[in-house]
């Protein structure tokens, strides 16, 4: 099967975890938006009902609401009861690397608001250390972002401004930027993580660091769940 077909196999499982009543977190990215597909398809039907959105990025709101998927947002409802998202790398023990979409901040805030957070993805994106494949995206602030930039390359990163399909500097939803960080395999995530965040400047990263409480992977095999011991 090709790629497209496994990342529509584990979000539609996904969302078929998700229960009437509950407050839903709506990811970014080719795998997530599947999951929001059959939301909206599962609300149609009947098999679901009275459930709230809140959506990771810009994208993923305006794609929910031509769905018919109502909004919520964190502030009317903090707590979210399950959220599907998906990822750029996995490692063995269920850290991630977001941020290939551009909304790794909102993302996190919404991981961290979450009850449980299912992680969809096809089995490429399994890595026996994070940045094995994937560049770290760092989101910094306009002003001094040289500075980062160059803190960043101090730290043993390859950096690299992102750049919008008209080759412009890349602004996210919050009108930041983001710098790929390709540090190579990552002995020791965490320990990145907490130097990343006490840097002025930098907003957020896209290290996450025990967040993930779901994995389901899809592969030429099937698809399996796998939940954080």
């Amino acid at each position: 099967m090709d790629s497209t077909t496994l990342k529509r196999q584990a979000a539609e499982l996904a969302a078929d975890l998700v229960e009437s009543g509950t407050v839903v977190g709506l990811g970014v990215g080719s795998t997530a938006i599947f999951a929001v597909y059959r939301l909206a398809e599962r609300l149609r039907q009947g098999d679901l009902r009275d459930i709230v959105g809140v959506p990771c990025s810009i994208a993923t709101a305006d794609a929910a609401q031509q769905l018919g998927i109502p909004l919520t947002t964190l502030d009317e409802h903090p707590v979210v009861d399950v959220t599907i998202d998906g990822a750029d790398e996995v490692d063995p023990a269920l850290n991630l690397i977001k941020g290939g979409g551009g909304a790794l901040l909102r993302e996190k805030i919404v991981a961290q608001a979450s009850r449980r957070e299912i992680i969809v993805v096809d089995e490429s994106k399994l890595s026996p250390a994070l940045c094995t494949r994937f560049a770290l995206p760092v989101e910094v602030t306009p002003f001094g972002a040289g500075a980062q930039a160059r803190f960043l390359q101090s730290l043993g990163a390859q950096v690299t401004w992102r750049r919008d399909s008209r080759g412009d500097l890349f602004h996210t939803d919050q009108g930041n930027l983001i710098l790929d960080c390709a540090f190579g395999p990552l002995d020791d995530p965490a320990a990145l993580a907490d130097r990343l965040a006490g840097r002025a400047g930098i907003v957020e990263h896209g290290l996450f660091i025990g967040l993930t409480t779901d994995l389901i992977v899809a592969g030429a095999h099937g698809v399996r769940h796998v939940t954080r011991g």
